[in-house]
């Protein structure tokens, strides 16, 4: 009877024994790990132009009020279409009732309608918006950073943070005396590029005296991106 007890009481030690064993390993997994953070940025230009413009009337019959903003609209639609590398979108379109001092009677419509226009051709949306402000208005411009020019951007930072990363990685591994070491994770990360907002309507060249087109005053600027890379890694001593 005392014999099964000891054998039974080994066994139960032998069982524990054996399942603190992950439990070590796991542990093992975090000696000597570093958290690193490196980080590179860019000056990148922003090389797309956004304009966009509005017409805006009112009058006291709705019909005749859509059919004339559709007609201004239309006019700066198919002009806009006869020049190259041009992305034309339509805005947004809104009509609201105008009433009556007192607040109760519909006295009229007001209509707004809105032609977005992009490019990475300054010069040429800059004489076409400058044409289309004989019949819209401004309703602002801004400059962002092109889609092409940003994944470029994206893909040489990334090699310039990974890279930055390891020179890091090789330092602490120096520092600690370490014969070497592997990544146990990295993340990457980008911030910086800039997302479109409508500017208030810029400057505008001042028109010659026979009433010529004026054309805007353009400055894109540049925008500075960058890239983290943070993550973590085990030193191997000797």
């Amino acid at each position: 009877m005392h014999t099964f007890r000891r054998s039974a009481a080994l066994l139960a030690l032998s069982v524990g024994t054996l399942a603190s064993l992950p439990a070590v390993a796991a542990d093992e997994l975090h000696y000597n790990q570093i958290s690193l953070r490196a980080e590179v940025s860019q000056e990148v230009a922003r090389d797309l132009m956004i304009v966009t413009l509005y017409t805006e009337a009112q009058n006291t019959d709705s019909a005749k009020l859509a059919a004339e903003v559709s007609t201004t609209m239309n006019k700066a639609l198919a002009q806009a279409k006869q020049v190259k590398d041009i992305t034309l979108r339509q805005g947004s379109r809104n009509s609201y009732p105008i009433y009556d001092a007192k607040g109760q009677k519909i006295t009229g419509w007001r209509e707004r309608s809105e032609l977005r226009l992009e490019s990475t051709d300054f010069a040429a949306l800059s004489k076409l918006t400058g044409e289309l402000l004989t019949d819209l208005k401004m309703g602002g411009m801004d400059f962002a950073i092109a889609t092409p020019t940003r994944k470029a951007s994206e893909d040489t930072l990334l090699k310039e943070a990974v890279t930055a990363f390891k020179a890091r990685a090789q330092l602490a591994t120096d520092a600690l005396g370490g014969k070497g070491y592997k990544i146990v994770n990295m993340n990457l990360n980008s911030s910086g590029f800039p997302q479109p907002y409508m500017r208030a309507p810029m400057m505008m060249k001042a028109a010659s005296m026979d009433g010529a087109p004026v054309t805007p005053e353009v400055e894109a600027g540049t925008s500075q991106v960058t890239m983290t890379a943070d993550g973590a890694i085990e030193v191997l001593m000797p």
